[in-house]
């Protein structure tokens, strides 16, 4: 069944068309992988489709009564005094007149809320990116909505917050997902949808299945622009071609070739592609950098413990760990901008290092996209090649209209590609990405990939993108428990099949929680008391009986025919439900000290997530 049909769809911005009489359909149970250049219109659409922006031609048919949920890029958490009741703003819950059906949806919250490994009592505006876009993901899918948009929901989340989210939308309804993740869409994806010069594109399948038939589809199509513009060719030449043509001049070829004109007008190239340069400088030494026995703190919070660490030039290592895990601040220990508290940092001799960060703080939002380039000059100087800076510019696809431009006038994704074009403008032996995919359409990010693959210096790599690593990187080096860093050989997909299996935990307990409450192995050699080692035995199979506990209350307050309990079960029901969210809290807490606790007193080597 058809949840919504476009039809003869235009859009434009300003005089870019978006959409030029674009159509498709999106069916009940479909998950769509929704991708295009950066630019292109995608966001835009999901506008429409959400209802908080018009055609301006065309039309949009959608089933009657269904229920549509967009999750935006950048989500931004009205202030409040918690996580839960800033969410209730945003969700406008308040304005639901049905009481039963505002304390079900908002036990449901609570329950995605816990999934997602985030406590309801926290204040909004202490949030991280990721905390944030966890805390929308776990309200747009307690909604629970009939078509479910989500424009880049894996930026800012961590590997563990991706595949969790990938579980979700699974079992979930129907969906339409911007992403550049291209792990997450050949597991998620059903059907690929490319928006392609004001035109959508179906191709079924994951994305692997659309990259196979999207490679046969642009070589037929460059025959046939080959064809059509030596015919076009030939057509002028003829009408060119002095008075005996013109004596001899056929009307109907001549209206033939205003018609090619017309055609060759009216086509849409596609966009042209980064072009990336990386010059690596001077060899640096066979030596880059080198840890022994560093330790870092802040405050009681462990980041590093007891790392040793050798780094040679050429290596290519890809750093893994959840959202404030330390990856940055290991990258800095590692290349000594900041001082371990404990162990010792050398560093090899003639490094250049060019730093990607992905705050990009290093970009100055008043200054121009040329001063941010190449200030005082009109040259870039890579490797052996001199360019002229505007046409460095049109490289990496601003053009030249834009380049005296403010950077804060930047869209996210232009400004990750300033911020390459920076980078790669200066020779570096070092290369250090920390999140250099956020924002990158497909293309580019693979672009990115091909040029990272031929470096011949040495890189360091932070990524959450887990095909990005596989195809960069060497070597990983994983955070695990308690400031431990564990290094494997190959990428992530060598790393999942290398590392040690977890202990069994109830699938019951999810996110941050679950993770929590792993079980750790021979717990009895640990130096606790009697209690606290029996506390830390059963603290897990507490937690997964509560939220059960809490599950079938949730599904119960969900039931049609609720109301009938009465007016005193119901509130029973709900006193339980805060109880329970508050025991919950509690016993989290209390097994992170308890297993905290344990490793410091046995050192034992922790089951962190990752």
């Amino acid at each position: 069944m058809a949840l919504l049909t476009l039809l003869d769809a235009e859009l434009a911005y300003g005089l870019h068309p978006l959409l030029d009489r674009a159509g498709f359909t999106v069916l009940e149970g479909e998950h769509i992988g929704f991708i295009g250049r950066n630019g292109t219109g995608k966001s835009s659409l999901l506008k429409v489709i959400a209802g908080l922006a018009a055609l301006d031609d065309g039309e949009l048919k959608r089933q009657d009564g269904l229920r549509v949920v967009l999750v935006e890029q950048e989500p931004e958490l009205p202030l409040a005094s918690s996580l839960r009741e800033s969410l209730a703003i945003r969700g406008e819950l308040n304005h639901i007149h049905d009481e039963r059906e505002r304390w079900r949806l908002e036990a449901r919250l609570v329950e995605y809320l816990h999934r997602f490994g985030l406590d309801p009592a926290q204040a909004p505006d202490t949030t991280s990116g990721g905390e944030s876009k966890r805390a929308t993901l776990a309200l747009a899918l307690a909604r629970q909505p009939d078509l479910l948009l989500l424009d880049e929901p894996t930026n800012h989340l961590d590997i563990d917050g991706i595949t969790l989210l990938e579980d979700l939308v699974l079992k979930g309804p129907a969906a339409i997902v911007i992403t550049h993740d291209r792990a997450f869409l050949d597991r998620v994806a059903n059907r690929i949808v490319e928006l392609d010069r004001g035109l959508l594109r179906s191709y079924p399948g994951n994305f692997a299945a659309y990259e196979r038939r999207k490679a046969d589809q642009l070589a037929t199509e460059s025959i046939a622009h080959r064809k059509f513009d030596k015919f076009w060719a030939q057509e002028e030449v003829w009408i060119r071609g002095g008075i005996k043509a013109r004596r001899t001049r056929n009307e109907g070829r001549v209206r033939r070739l205003e018609q090619l004109r017309r055609e060759r007008a009216a086509r849409r190239e596609r966009l042209g592609n980064l072009k990336l340069t990386l010059a690596a400088g001077e060899r640096s030494g066979k030596l880059v950098a080198e840890l022994a026995g560093v330790s870092k703190r802040f405050g009681a919070r462990t980041i590093v413990q007891d790392l040793s660490l050798h780094i040679q030039r050429g290596d290519r290592l890809g750093l893994i760990g959840p959202n404030g895990a330390g990856k940055s601040t290991l990258l800095k220990l590692i290349l000594g901008r900041l001082t371990p508290d404990a162990g010792e940092v050398r560093l090899g001799i003639n490094l250049q290092v060019a730093y990607f960060d992905q705050m990009r703080e290093q970009l100055d939002p008043e200054r121009t996209l040329l001063d941010s380039i190449s200030p005082g000059s009109d040259w870039v100087q890579i490797g052996a090649q001199r360019k002229h800076v505007m046409t460095y510019l049109a490289d990496f696809l601003f053009p030249a209209q834009r380049a005296q431009a403010p950077v804060k006038m930047l869209s996210g994704g232009e400004r990750n590609r300033l911020l390459l074009a920076r980078l790669f403008a200066r020779p570096a032996n070092v290369l250090v990405l920390d999140e250099p995919t956020n924002d990158l359409d497909i293309e580019s990010l693979e672009l990115l990939e091909d040029t990272l693959q031929s470096y011949p210096g040495t890189l360091l790599l932070v990524s959450h993108d887990r095909a990005f690593l596989d195809n960069v990187v060497t070597q990983t080096l994983v955070a695990e428990r308690n400031g431990k860093w564990q290094e494997y050989a190959g990428g992530y997909s060598d790393w999942l099949s290398q590392r040690p299996v977890p202990p069994a935990s109830s699938p019951a307990l999810a996110g941050e929680g679950r993770e929590r409450a792993r079980v750790r192995p021979n717990t009895s050699r640990v130096k606790l008391s009697y209690k606290e080692a029996r506390d830390l035995e059963q603290l897990p199979a507490e937690i997964e009986a509560l939220e059960r506990e809490q599950h079938e209350l949730t599904a119960g307050m969900s039931r049609a025919d609720y109301h009938k309990r009465g007016a005193e079960q119901i509130k029973a029901d709900r006193k339980r439900t805060e109880e329970i969210e508050q025991q919950l809290a509690e016993r989290f807490e209390r097994w992170t000290k308890l297993d905290d606790k344990a490793a410091r007193s046995e050192g034992q080597r922790g089951y962190g997530r990752f």
